[in-house]
């Protein structure tokens, strides 16, 4: 038998911390002197302790292992037990790894919003016009990617003439921001009207003789930047916001191959 002092150093923990799994019950002395209160313990007891501390790397807490190891757990159990913790510490990486994404993407908004401190916003403008217009509920806004080439192929197989510089822009419907099933309206302003399908009506937008504009350039996941800019302008120079946002498209993945020139003009 060793005495508790030698146990400590034999197994590299603390006399306190064994004084404590003695008081909470989950490793107690073989022995105790009842003429000097010497705690000893015995050979066999260095494995339960090293088991006690390989539960307590793995993440198991004490009050987790002395539920444990207070009866005897068959392997079977141990394995539940062992699968248990292991889903909580995948569940717990991957929450951590959803808060590094959060602060990566915090740092990146941050970094951009000090190179995109050359935004200058403009009252101009935006005319009525005669445009093919597809209304669509889209799932999200990487949709974009598809919906707007699907219009383009469309337009072309119908022979619908676009005005010359070419005049693209999207409205936004929704009263409010979404991430899913976003309600949008895509206009390519087109030299007279056409007939009407299932894909495309022909209208005549509405005008507006004010509004604040900006363009944006990048890609179009940091277009929230260009929006708070716009508002906030909107807001210290005492105007308010008549009708829907609507973002019209100079320079993307159809012209450009690095997203960092991509051009957009953004109108609340």
């Amino acid at each position: 038998m060793f005495r508790i002092g030698v146990f400590s150093k034999m197994n590299r923990v603390t006399v306190k911390t064994l004084r404590y799994y003695d008081q909470i019950g989950l490793l107690c002395p073989c022995r105790v002197d009842e003429a000097t209160g010497y705690r000893y313990y015995s050979g066999s007891q260095i494995q339960l302790l090293h088991k006690i501390l390989a539960l307590k790397q793995i993440g198991f807490s004490l009050h987790e292992i002395v539920k444990t190891m207070a009866r005897d757990v068959s392997t079977d159990e141990m394995i539940k037990h062992l699968e248990i913790k292991q889903l909580e510490i995948s569940q717990n990486i991957e929450s951590e790894r959803k808060k590094l994404r959060q602060i990566q993407s915090y740092l990146k908004i941050l970094k951009q919003e000090e190179a995109h401190m050359d935004y200058n916003v403009i009252l101009k403008e935006l005319p009525s016009v005669i445009v093919a217009s597809m209304r669509r509920i889209i799932p999200n806004y990487d949709a974009f990617n598809e919906i707007y080439p699907e219009m383009g192929a469309y337009m072309r197989e119908q022979n619908v003439r676009c005005t010359v510089p070419g005049y693209c822009f999207t409205i936004f419907h929704d009263g409010e921001y979404k991430e899913s099933d976003i309600d949008v309206e895509i206009c390519e302003a087109v030299v007279a009207p056409g007939r009407d399908t299932k894909k495309i009506k022909f209208i005549r937008t509405r005008g507006y003789p004010t509004a604040a504009c900006l363009i944006h350039r990048g890609p179009y996941s940091t277009i929230g930047l260009a929006y708070s800019t716009v508002m906030k302008w909107i807001e210290e120079n005492g105007y308010e916001i008549a009708g829907h946002p609507r973002e019209s498209y100079i320079d993307g993945c159809w012209n450009k191959e690095d997203p960092a020139m991509y051009n957009y003009a953004v109108s609340p």
